[in-house]
């Protein structure tokens, strides 16, 4: 009996220990992050899954970038999306992102590997991901000098791929990078939905936002006086 109560113990302090990681919340889901969500979330850029959750912590696949790309740009409605499908080994028109996997293809936003396969499965690294969101948004050709000194003030930039680095000087040019606390990029690691969520986010406020007419102020007596 003793044996059985010391082992029903020890299990509630591994338990106990083992809660702040269980509990732990993804890096900036309160605050900044949940209002990025909700306001993908209403224009349908993401989606919740199917029990109303967000799951921000959840690393993107391929061809979940490719489908969020086609909804935040409106790709379906470039002129190339009308060029002849492309024959993808790995992506039959039964895959429930053929569409959209066409469409970044097409349009050139994504590449695919070894002429015919696109990896819809495969994981994708924050620099991937920044540079695909670049691409759609536009890359902005600034010399190697200025991508350089844009990308200085990042601590971990030496990280950055070089093929990578043009498109996140856009990005953190047009105030739409995300970081950590310590101001770092990490674009070797996973992206996740609440990283994108957050990208996303500020492109629509950019999108949101409508140029202030100056007021012409009124002077007393004249002309303009009512």
């Amino acid at each position: 009996m003793v044996m059985r109560q010391l082992s029903i113990t020890l299990s509630l302090v591994a338990l106990l220990q083992n809660l702040p990681a269980i509990a732990q919340v993804p890096e900036n889901t309160s605050g900044v992050l949940s209002d990025s969500i909700q306001q993908v979330t209403a224009v349908k850029w993401m989606t919740n899954f199917s029990d109303g959750k967000f799951y921000p912590e959840k690393l993107l696949n391929r061809a979940e970038l490719a489908s969020i790309m086609v909804r935040a740009f409106g790709l379906n409605k470039r002129q190339a999306v009308s060029k002849e499908n492309l024959a993808i080994s790995d992506v039959p028109r039964s895959h429930w992102a053929f569409n959209d996997i066409q469409t970044v293809l097409k349009t050139d936003i994504m590449k695919g590997y070894r002429g015919n396969e696109f990896f819809p499965n495969q994981k994708v690294t924050r620099a991937e991901a920044l540079a695909i969101f670049a691409q759609a948004y536009g890359v902005f050709q600034f010399p190697d000098d200025a991508v350089n000194d844009i990308l200085a003030s990042y601590s971990d930039e030496k990280f950055i791929p070089t093929w990578a680095r043009k498109a996140i000087a856009t990005v953190a040019t047009e105030g739409f990078l995300y970081t950590d606390a310590q101001g770092n990029i990490s674009p070797l690691k996973p992206v996740t939905r609440g990283d994108m969520a957050y990208v996303l986010s500020k492109y629509l406020q950019r999108q949101q936002q409508q140029p202030e007419t100056p007021e012409v102020p009124i002077i007393p007596n004249s002309p303009q006086s009512p």
